[in-house]
């Protein structure tokens, strides 16, 4: 089969209208004078997304970013999770795919992908999300990092025809962990089909510094993840390196100033959306970080709820 017969296959599946080429206006930037707008991850809520989606929208976020894990419940019916969000004032900025396997079959990765796409653009979302997974008994290598960059490739043409554009999230243990390797990856792909989805914090305890990757990548940027990191104590005879937690913005390491003045430099529109793995404080809720994370963001003189600077 070819892909343009599949791509409207599975479109049909969800509902959506004929043309394959991306409405106008659909994956775009915000059209506000506004530069950024702030959304927020539903992975900290850990796979309950109705709450997620409850807290995120009563905290003024107007985006959400989701999981996949949403679709066993809302797969085949976009329509149901379209009216949610709408009913909660919230645009799905970006759905997490999971990653892209250099090792199994590219077909299966490929078609994986470009469902996830086909949803997206049936619940009205932005931007479809992959990272990448190490090859298992091995280590990786250069070799791997350009199959990964030719994967994506060929994934974003597919995704392109449904009018989703793809981002490239780098990412702590993946083939995309330190700033050379992200070079290598990014390389290896067509910048017309794969840009990059910058995490602030994976890309600091990457050793990279995030104010230059933004200097070097900010005419590729898609969007951004927005956390912050910290160390911990590592245990015995453990990699400091490896020994980290994820934590609300403000409250770790991550240059979040330079990141916001690197961006405002580069000219970017677009969205960040705030993520948080898991609450790094167990006395507190999701929505609680969540409360830290935004009145971080408004004490740099950035209002949430309309998605610009005060």
């Amino acid at each position: 089969m070819k892909r343009r017969d599949f791509v409207r296959m599975a479109s049909a599946s969800l509902g959506l209208a004929p043309a394959m080429r991306a409405a106008e206006g659909l994956g775009a930037p915000p059209t506000s004078a506004q530069a950024i707008r702030f959304g927020y991850a539903a992975i900290t809520w850990g796979g309950n997304d109705r709450q997620a989606i409850e807290d995120v929208a009563s905290l003024g976020f107007p985006g959400i970013q989701l999981r996949s894990n949403i679709l066993p419940e809302f797969g085949d019916k976009p329509a149901a999770l379209k009216e949610l969000l709408q009913a909660h004032d919230l645009k799905m900025v970006a759905l997490s795919s999971g990653g892209v396997s250099v090792t199994t079959p590219p077909a299966e990765e490929f078609v994986k992908h470009e469902r996830h796409a086909a949803f997206v653009r049936a619940v009205g979302g932005m931007y479809l999300q992959v990272t990448d997974q190490l090859p298992q008994g091995r280590p990786a290598t250069a070799a791997d990092r350009r199959t990964l960059g030719e994967r994506m490739t060929e994934i974003g043409k597919r995704t392109a025809d449904i009018g989703i554009p793809l981002g490239y999230h780098n990412h702590m243990n993946s083939l995309g962990e330190r700033p050379g390797e992200i070079d290598e990856i990014l390389a290896a792909a067509d910048a017309r089909y794969v840009r990059l989805e910058l995490d602030v914090a994976h890309y600091t305890q990457g050793g990279g510094d995030p104010v230059k990757a933004i200097d070097r990548y900010h005419d590729r940027l898609l969007f951004l993840h927005l956390k912050d990191v910290e160390p911990v104590p590592p245990a015995a005879g453990a990699d400091p390196a490896r020994s980290y937690r994820w934590v609300e913005l403000g409250r770790g390491r991550v240059d979040l100033p330079g990141v916001f003045a690197a961006l405002k430099k580069a000219g970017f529109k677009g969205w960040a959306v705030v993520e948080l793995d898991a609450v790094p404080d167990k006395t507190r809720t999701p929505k609680d970080s969540g409360q830290i994370s935004k009145s971080y963001l408004e004490k740099q003189g950035f209002r949430i709820e309309d998605g610009g600077r005060a």
